[in-house]
């Protein structure tokens, strides 16, 4: 038990720490390049935060472990909603001012929506997997289209242009890029190994430890990046954040378990999984969209969101709502 307990744990440090580096590799290469600071934040920053979950993802769908690599998915969004925004509005209220990230609420609920649809016959096939990647291409496309005709004074351009490494050379920033991949892998690998070996022990189900310990780990780097936006008062790249994550996290997440290993999924995963992570996406719509003004994230609000986080998995933990094992 305490090999399965260090693993878990060196896992996810190798994994806060991995991300950490790669999100840097990746946003210094592609500043590099030439490539605007607000098509970096969207799109590469976007999908290099999701990178420990798509990992994970991988690794656990390769061991036949699906259904932990899908409740990882459905976890770290919950995490990120509920967890990061509510642990950083108590922090300090966050003020959604960036018409780029209003367009991009949508796109998440459009998403997700995609996303429960295809689980209604109960079974993640390698064509459900196939539509979501197509999704995230499409989704792609249209993130770059969003940020090229962006107004140059958004709130969350100017805080990308603060954000990203301007002065990291090119060989750098390609070493830490590699140096960030390959410390993610071998988190992922200890993290799934550690974890599929405690939900043996425990006799818990791989997608309630997906759901709860895999998914608030590999969550870790997007609150550390959250703190940290919001103590230089870039409160626009919290929010920011969580869409990015979150769309990624459904398209390629979930869309690379499909194509690697399709499985049975117990009705669970969408009534009371999928349920909750639809509430607290339209919460977050609720929250930060609007016609006009700014979107606000109060103390308050913050407070119910981590409430309602601890209350999701006490149910799901002493109830063991998932997929009978076996």
């Amino acid at each position: 038990m305490y090999v399965d307990i260090l693993m878990v744990i060196g896992g996810l440090a190798l994994l806060v720490w991995g991300a950490d580096r790669f999100v840097v590799g990746a946003a210094s290469t592609a500043r590099n390049l030439g490539i605007s600071p607000i098509l970096i934040g969207l799109t590469i920053v976007g999908f290099a935060t999701s990178a420990p979950e798509i990992l994970v993802s991988a690794t656990a769908s390769l061991k036949g472990s699906s259904m932990l690599a899908v409740g990882n998915a459905i976890g770290s969004n919950i995490a990120n909603i509920a967890l990061v925004l509510g642990f950083v509005a108590i922090l300090h209220p966050v003020e959604v001012k960036s018409q780029t990230l209003m367009r991009e609420l949508p796109v998440l609920l459009a998403v997700t929506l995609l996303a429960v649809s295809l689980f209604f016959d109960e079974y993640l096939s390698r064509i459900d997997g196939a539509v979501l990647i197509g999704t995230m291409g499409v989704v792609m496309y249209w993130i770059v289209r969003l940020a090229t005709s962006s107004e140059r004074d958004d709130p969350i351009d100017m805080a990308f242009d603060a954000d990203i490494p301007s002065e990291m050379r090119m060989q750098t920033s390609l070493i830490w890029l590699a140096v960030g991949f390959i410390t993610l892998l071998a988190g992922a690998e200890l993290l799934v190994r550690g974890a599929t070996e405690m939900a043996l022990l425990f006799g818990v189900s791989e997608l309630v430890i997906g759901v709860s310990l895999v998914a608030i780990g590999t969550s870790l780097p997007e609150l550390a990046v959250s703190i940290i936006s919001v103590l230089r008062g870039e409160y626009g790249l919290v929010v920011g954040n969580v869409i990015g994550s979150n769309i990624f996290n459904l398209v390629a997440v979930i869309g690379v378990a499909g194509l690697i290993h399709p499985t049975a999924v117990d009705p669970t995963v969408l009534t009371v999984h999928f349920f909750f992570m639809s509430s607290f996406t339209l919460v977050l719509f609720a929250m930060a969209y609007t016609y006009s003004g700014a979107g606000y994230v109060n103390r308050v609000e913050g407070v119910i969101l981590l409430l309602a986080f601890v209350g999701y998995h006490y149910y799901v933990i002493t109830n063991d709502v998932a997929m009978p094992q076996g």
